[in-house]
C-alpha cells in the first residue's frame, strides 16, 4: 500500500452511507445493512496518483470505493501500461486477490479516493450467512466481465475517434448516473490516460481527440475533459450506452 493511503477515525455508518441515497443502487434490508456494517473494519484515504493495490501483491482487505476516481491496469516489463477500467463510487476493489491469492493488475487513484476496508478473511461468512449478498458479488464480477467485453471490442474494432468517443461516453455516463460532476461536466483524466486505455501512441490520441474538440463534444482543459455532448460521443461510437437498472453495492 502506498504511504499516501491512511486510515483514518471517521467513519461513515453504513446506515447513513451517501451512496444508498442514489438511485443508482439497490437498497440493503435490515439483515444485510447490520452484516456490512459488522463487515466494514474502517475507512481509508488516498490520495490522487497513489497505489491502491500493487500486481502480484497480496492483501488482507478489499475495498468499496466510497468516494473519487481510480482506474485498473497491467504493465509490461518495459514499462508500458495498458488501463483496463476506470473505477469508481460503488465498485469493489480487491476481489480478485481475494480469490486468486495475488492481485493480478494494480490499482491507482486519479483523484483523493476513500475507501471503505473490509477484511478477506470474513468473506466466506459473507457467502454462507447472506445468499442474496453473495449473488450481489457475482452480479459485480459478471458486470465487470461484461463492461471489460465492451471495452475488448473496442480496442479490437473501433477506429480511433470510435475508440475515444466511447472511452469518454461510457466515463461521463457512469460518473452522471453516480453524481461526481459537482455541476462540472469535466473527467479528471489526462491524454496519457486515454492513451493508455485506448492502446494508441499519445500523438494519435492528442489528434484523435482534437478532431472530437472540433466538432463541438469535447473541451479538453488543464485538469481533464469536459463533455459537451455525449450523446453524439455515443453515435459515434456506435453505443447503446449503460444499462439504466439498479446494480448492488457492498
Amino acid at each position: 500500500m502506498a504511504k499516501a493511503a491512511t486510515m483514518h477515525g471517521q467513519r461513515t455508518p453504513c446506515q447513513q452511507c451517501p451512496l444508498r441515497s442514489l438511485p443508482h443502487f439497490r437498497e440493503f434490508d435490515r439483515d444485510e445493512l447490520n452484516f456490512i456494517s459488522s463487515f466494514k473494519k474502517g475507512e481509508l484515504l488516498v490520495d490522487a496518483g497513489a497505489t491502491i493495490f500493487l500486481e502480484g501483491a497480496h492483501s488482507a482487505h478489499l475495498f468499496t470505493i466510497l468516494s473519487g476516481w481510480g482506474f485498473r491496469y497491467k504493465t509490461l516489463e518495459d514499462g508500458r501500461r495498458q488501463i483496463l477500467n476506470y473505477v469508481m463510487p460503488g465498485d469493489l476493489v480487491g476481489l480478485q486477490g481475494s480469490i486468486m491469492g495475488e492481485m493480478q493488475h494494480s490499482t491507482e487513484a486519479l483523484s483523493p479516493i476513500s475507501l471503505c476496508v473490509f477484511e478477506r478473511t470474513e468473506l466466506m461468512t459473507l457467502y454462507n450467512s447472506h445468499p442474496p449478498l453473495a449473488f450481489d458479488l457475482t452480479w459485480i464480477a459478471a458486470r465487470e466481465e461484461r463492461i471489460l467485453d465492451e471495452h475488448l471490442l473496442s480496442i479490437g474494432r473501433r477506429s480511433a475517434i470510435e475508440r475515444a468517443a466511447y472511452l469518454i461516453a461510457y466515463l461521463y455516463q457512469r460518473a452522471s448516473a453516480l453524481r461526481l460532476f459537482n455541476g462540472s461536466k469535466v473527467i479528471p483524466i489526462t491524454q496519457q490516460h486515454v492513451a493508455d486505455t485506448l492502446g494508441l501512441s499519445v500523438v494519435h490520441t492528442n489528434k484523435t481527440l482534437k478532431k472530437l474538440a472540433e466538432r463541438g463534444l469535447i473541451l479538453w482543459q488543464e485538469r481533464g475533459c469536459n463533455v459537451l455532448d455525449v450523446k453524439k460521443l455515443a453515435e459515434i461510437a456506435g453505443w447503446d450506452g449503460l444499462d439504466s437498472g439498479k446494480r448492488p453495492f457492498i
